[in-house]
């Protein structure tokens, strides 16, 4: 991987707030329904949003694609995160959709003043994007922004996130099906276990 690579990653990878395993399970239903989403409407021809107008929609693209840039594996636009987290907003995230709109609207805002005739952040090169995002790293945008990518980047492929696998390829993570319980002693007597069957989509 290439140092510039690396650098952005362990950037914008590195900050924002650590999602907990009680959060997790509390919202997983309507994480696997923005999974779902993310799948379905990535499908489409031509794309469709819910929340975000088009040139919305690619501002938010080249934002995801810096947090999980492409290369020589697959990042958040393979992933299809910008569909994930227009689904997100109406749903699990709905209580900060008015925020996240108003952060999207300051941080265009914000560009375009520092850029008056740079056009919009979707269409500036990437050393630009980046230097933007390091100057509002710490703003409630861009940390809600990374944390919806993360989570349409790592969810499950058999809920219809992680398109292709492409985030586990990336972590180097292989579901090979090879587990069998008992696990543990707090699994020992258990007889339920139902092994995890694998559905790709094609």
């Amino acid at each position: 991987m290439k140092p510039a690579a690396c650098s952005r990653r362990s950037f914008l990878l590195s900050s924002g707030p650590t999602l907990t395993g009680a959060w997790l399970v509390a919202n997983w239903p309507t994480i696997v329904a923005a999974a779902q989403h993310s799948h379905s409407s990535a499908e489409a021809t031509p794309e469709t949003f819910t929340f975000f107008k088009p040139a919305d929609a690619a501002d938010i693209e080249a934002i995801t694609a810096q947090i999980v840039p492409s290369g020589k594996t697959p990042g958040a636009h393979e992933a299809h995160a910008t569909h994930f987290i227009d689904h997100s907003l109406t749903t699990i995230f709905a209580w900060r959709a008015d925020s996240f709109r108003a952060g999207l609207k300051q941080f265009q805002s914000g560009f375009h003043s520092a850029h008056p005739d740079a056009g919009a952040f979707a269409h500036v090169s990437s050393d630009t994007q980046i230097a933007w995002l390091k100057s509002v790293e710490t703003t409630e945008f861009f940390q809600t922004t990374r944390l919806l990518t993360l989570l349409g980047m790592f969810s499950s492929p058999k809920y219809g996130g992680n398109y292709n696998e492409v985030g586990w390829k990336m972590l180097g993570f292989v579901d090979e099906h090879v587990f069998s319980p008992p696990f543990g002693y707090y699994d020992a007597q258990y007889t339920g276990f139902v092994p995890y069957t694998s559905e790709k989509h094609t």
